[in-house]
C-alpha cells in the first residue's frame, strides 16, 4: 500500500509537470510538429538515467517507497510513449511523412542518448564515494541533486518568458516546484547517510540538508540568470 501511495503522488505531479513543459512549448513553438512530447520524453530519459544507477543502490524499507515514487510514479508520468505514438500516427494520416519519420528517429536516439548520458555520470559521480573520508557530507549526492536543479531552473525559466500567466500563477508555480524539489532532494540526502548507518543528531542532520538546499537554490539561480542573458 505504501508504495502504491508512493507511486501516486510521484505520478500525480509528474503528469502536472509534463502537462506545463507540453502546453507551453506548444504556446511557444507551435503546434507544428510535437515539441512538448520530445522534451518530456528526453528529459525524462536523462533523469532515468542519471537517478536509477543511484537509487537502486539504496535497500532500506522506505527507500524502495522513495524510489518507487519517483522512478516509477514521477518520471512514468513525466514521460508519454502514448502520446508520442499518437502524434506521430497523427502526422501521417496529414500527409507529414517527413515529420512522423523525424519524430520517431528523434525520439528514438535522443531517448536512448539520455538515458545513456544519465547512466554515465551517475556511476562517474558515485564513484567519488569509494575515495570520500567524510560521509557525513556526500558529495556525489549533492551534485546529482545540483544537475537535477539545473535542469528545473532552466525549462522553468524559459517557459514562464513565453507563456503568458497572471503573476500570481506564475509565483504558486514557482514556490510549489522549488518547495517539492528541495523536499525530495534533502529527503534524498538524510536516507542516504541512513542507508550508510550514520548516527548522527538533529543538528548534525541539518547540515547535509542546509547544504543541498543552498546549493541548488544557487544551482537555480545560475540556471534563471543563464536563460535571462542569453534568451530574453
Amino acid at each position: 500500500m505504501g508504495e502504491l501511495f508512493a507511486v501516486a503522488m510521484g505520478g500525480a505531479f509528474g503528469a502536472v509537470i509534463r502537462f506545463l513543459i507540453s502546453n507551453g512549448l506548444h504556446v511557444w513553438l507551435g503546434r507544428g510538429f510535437p515539441y512538448g512530447t520530445l522534451v518530456v520524453n528526453v528529459v525524462g530519459s536523462f533523469l532515468l538515467g542519471l537517478l536509477s544507477q543511484a537509487l537502486s543502490l539504496h535497500k532500506m524499507a522506505f527507500t524502495i517507497e522513495y524510489r518507487a515514487a519517483i522512478l516509477v510514479g514521477f518520471i512514468g508520468a513525466l514521460t508519454t510513449f502514448s502520446t508520442f505514438s499518437l502524434e506521430t500516427c497523427y502526422l501521417f494520416q496529414q500527409g507529414q511523412i517527413n515529420k512522423a519519420f523525424l519524430n520517431i528517429a528523434i525520439n528514438l536516439l535522443l531517448c536512448l542518448f539520455a538515458v545513456w548520458l544519465g547512466l554515465h555520470i551517475s556511476k562517474l559521480l558515485l564513484s567519488i564515494d569509494k575515495w570520500q573520508l567524510d560521509v557525513l557530507y556526500p558529495y556525489s549526492i549533492f551534485i546529482i541533486n545540483a544537475i537535477g536543479a539545473l535542469l528545473i531552473s532552466i525549462i522553468g525559466a524559459l517557459l514562464l518568458q513565453k507563456v503568458l500567466l497572471n503573476i500570481e500563477l506564475q509565483l504558486l508555480l514557482i514556490v510549489t516546484i522549488i518547495g517539492v524539489y528541495l523536499l525530495f532532494s534533502g529527503l534524498y540526502v538524510l536516507l542516504y547517510l541512513l542507508e550508510h548507518g550514520v548516527a548522527f543528531s538533529v543538528q548534525e542532520m541539518l547540515k547535509p540538508f542546509v547544504i543541498n538546499t543552498c546549493l541548488c537554490l544557487l544551482v537555480m539561480w545560475c540556471g534563471t540568470a543563464l536563460v535571462k542573458q542569453f534568451f530574453s
